[in-house]
């Protein structure tokens, strides 16, 4: 692992998930760009101290040159947006694959020049995007492809948050203070940390792909210099519209991400606080209710569900389910064999990409006079 040390929040959710289905083993870290930090972090995590390195360059040059079957496989980046190019790019040549938090990158140029190293690498990418890893979600996905819904016309998706509805970045907070600098974050805030995830849910469940949007992008906290609060028209290739709301200063609001998907012949709902259902209305019957575990949810579903109906998977396990699926493509490999569809089932550099060009748009969107505005990549 890269990142996340002492008093880093996602770090330890990756450590977590990656645990989970025991297909993972932390041998080795770079945990802090301070060697001091970075040291006591992987001492307190119970690793060997020749395998804790002062920096990502340090960690990749020196378990390049041990053994194969001593080396580390798979390394996880989750430090903040400006530090993710870098040590990807460094992993996947010299021999790596990669799991990365997203954001790809800290800009589209930076993205399309990484989708190019995994294509030349021929290392194996993961990108977390954590909500395509709910076993609902995976189901809505596979309805709407199925014909279901019958041709997809509107789309609402919507991330809310209320922990930035005040100036967190003018006191001692780790997390507001990087997510609100332009020199780390990127040039978006709340567009940038989860529109991008509500963006990449919309594109998944539907299979579409955006093509215009029209966007209104604010900075509502005083002092504050990236947006914080947005709303976006889009349009997809196929002719459907939707609506997509990420705001961090709904006072409040938790992290309830939900997507809405009607088509010719009914509507779908998903929405995190109620993660294990997926509701589906239709007009001349009663609403179909879908639940985690039950028997009669497609294969992508099934797989990557753990527990009989009625317990709860959340967040924690829908992050599981990427890493799982990635090391299960990853032995595919190795043992020569084809990976399951379902395995294959996880965010890579495409969406690394989109997701990129999603913010880059967005903001140029806000910006401009016009109206609408072609989503360019």
């Amino acid at each position: 692992m890269i990142g996340g040390g002492q008093g880093a929040f996602i770090g330890a959710v990756h450590r977590i998930a990656a645990r989970i289905d025991d297909e993972y083993e932390l041998v080795c870290g770079a945990f802090s760009s301070d060697p001091v930090k970075a040291k006591a972090s992987g001492i307190a995590l119970g690793l060997d101290e020749n395998r804790i390195y002062g920096s990502y360059k340090e960690l990749i040059e020196k378990e390049k040159q041990l053994p194969e079957d001593e080396r580390v496989q798979v390394i996880s980046i989750v430090t903040p947006n400006h530090v993710h190019f870098e040590p990807s790019k460094m992993a996947l040549e010299n021999g790596f694959h990669v799991v990365l938090d997203k954001p790809m990158t800290f800009s589209l140029d930076e993205a399309k020049q990484l989708k190019d190293v995994v294509a030349s690498s021929g290392k194996l990418f993961c990108l977390t995007h954590t909500y395509t890893g709910y076993p609902m979600v995976k189901e809505a996905k596979q309805l709407i492809k199925s014909g279901k819904l019958g041709k997809i016309r509107k789309v609402y998706v919507s991330y809310p948050q209320g922990w930035l509805s005040e100036f967190l970045e003018g006191a001692d907070n780790k997390q507001a203070s990087w997510r609100t600098d332009p020199g780390k974050s990127g040039i978006a805030g709340a567009m940038g940390d989860i529109g991008t995830h509500a963006f990449n849910l919309a594109e998944y469940v539907t299979g579409l792909s955006v093509s215009h949007m029209c966007a209104d992008i604010n900075i509502v906290v005083e002092g504050r210099k990236l947006d914080d609060d947005g709303a976006v028209l889009l349009k997809f290739e196929g002719g459907a519209s939707g609506v997509l709301i990420a705001t961090q200063i709904a006072a409040g609001e938790e992290n309830n991400v939900r997507i809405s998907v009607s088509g010719e012949k009914g509507t779908l709902v998903w929405q995190q606080v109620d993660c294990n259902s997926l509701v589906v209305r239709w007009p001349d019957k009663p609403a179909e209710i879908y639940r985690t575990g039950g028997g009669y949810t497609s294969s992508f579903a099934q797989h990557n569900t753990r527990t009989p109906a009625g317990h709860p998977e959340g967040y924690l396990e829908a992050f599981a389910n990427l890493y799982r699926n990635f090391a299960l493509t990853i032995k595919a490999g190795i043992e020569g064999k084809d990976a399951q569809p379902e395995w294959l089932d996880y965010p890579g550099v495409e969406e690394g990409v989109r997701g990129m060009a999603f913010t880059e748009n967005v903001i140029a969107s806000g910006k401009s006079d016009q109206k609408w505005t072609v989503f360019k990549i």
